[in-house]
């Protein structure tokens, strides 16, 4: 592999999005892009934004990172709740600095709307604090339940999108159908990307990527995450509306409280994990700019590099 300082021995697009479900082997094709273009990569999974929350949202340690510069990983503190419209003005500007730099943005993540915000002709809706605090004392007291039915039945198709468990997105979707008098999903625009931009994505048949993702929060547990969450909680995690809700965060924080048993909130991860997955595969399917890779995982990283590359 050629350092990530080396120019670009091949002609490259001027940004790369990586996408597809979780635990395909987004990171890995990622750094190997960099390494082979002479980029950086750009963050676009929305729980890595978050200081700390390391190990249950499989961030690559430094190590596994191969010298290759990543932005957008810890900005943000636990307790403060995501914005899409934040992160967008914040990846707009790293995406910039970086081909003004010549070098080439290599987007990694699996949250879809976070893609959409980097790369796509995408301006969000503005915001009423009257109806969203409304909204969030209903949250509050009924928990996103009653909310996740309301909106499927404003909006089925942002429902289907959207975990029945996220209620910071449930808010925001209602919010969004109050204001605007139109499906939340109505507000995206049709797919123009802002940049010459191409779309990778990976993918893995339904068993493999299930067993992939029950191998993945065995290790979790294994590696640490209840300590990793034990510490996040005295930093306020539990009153984070968005991290505290991320998967199995949520679920660990339910063991420390004893409303699991271990093996539960291992159980109650992957079920969670897999039905996300799903919704992950659904959203970037709608994108017809992606260009589907079939991933083996008994090959060598090297065969879907390869496979890449050749897209570009």
């Amino acid at each position: 592999m050629t350092s990530p300082s080396s120019p670009s021995p091949v002609a490259a697009p001027r940004v790369i999005a990586v996408v597809g479900a979780t635990a395909v082997g987004k990171s890995d094709l990622g750094v190997a892009l960099a390494h082979k273009l002479g980029g950086e990569v750009v963050n676009t999974d929305s729980m890595q934004l978050y200081r700390g929350m390391d190990i249950g949202t499989a961030k690559l340690t430094m190590a596994e990172r191969e010298g290759v510069p990543h932005h957008l990983l810890d900005i943000w503190d636990v307790t403060e709740a995501a914005s899409v419209a934040e992160y967008q003005r914040l990846a707009r500007a790293t995406i910039d600095d970086l081909l003004a730099q010549g070098r080439t943005p290599v987007l990694v993540g699996g949250s879809g709307l976070y893609v959409r915000a980097a790369i796509d002709e995408l301006d969000f809706p503005g915001t009423d604090p009257v109806v969203r605090a409304r909204l969030e004392a209903e949250l509050e007291t009924e928990g996103p339940g009653g909310l996740h039915a309301r909106l499927a039945a404003v909006d089925p198709e942002a429902a289907r999108v959207i975990l029945p468990s996220n209620g910071r997105r449930i808010v925001r979707a209602l919010e969004v159908v109050e204001i605007t008098g139109l499906p939340f999903t109505a507000n995206l625009p049709g797919h123009e990307s802002v940049y010459d931009a191409v779309q990778i994505g990976v993918r893995l048949s339904r068993p493999e990527l299930d067993e992939r993702i029950a191998l993945r929060v065995d290790r979790m547990w294994q590696d640490g995450l209840l300590d990793e969450v034990s510490t996040l909680a005295g930093q306020g995690l539990r009153e984070g509306r968005t991290a505290s809700r991320a998967l199995g965060y949520q679920q660990a924080l339910a063991q420390i409280d004893g409303e699991y048993e271990e093996a539960e909130a291992r159980a109650e991860t992957v079920r969670a994990t897999r039905r996300f997955a799903r919704r992950q595969e659904s959203w970037f399917r709608r994108d017809p700019r992606v260009n589907w890779l079939d991933r083996d995982t008994a090959a060598p990283l090297d065969d879907l590099l390869e496979q890449a590359l050749a897209l570009l």
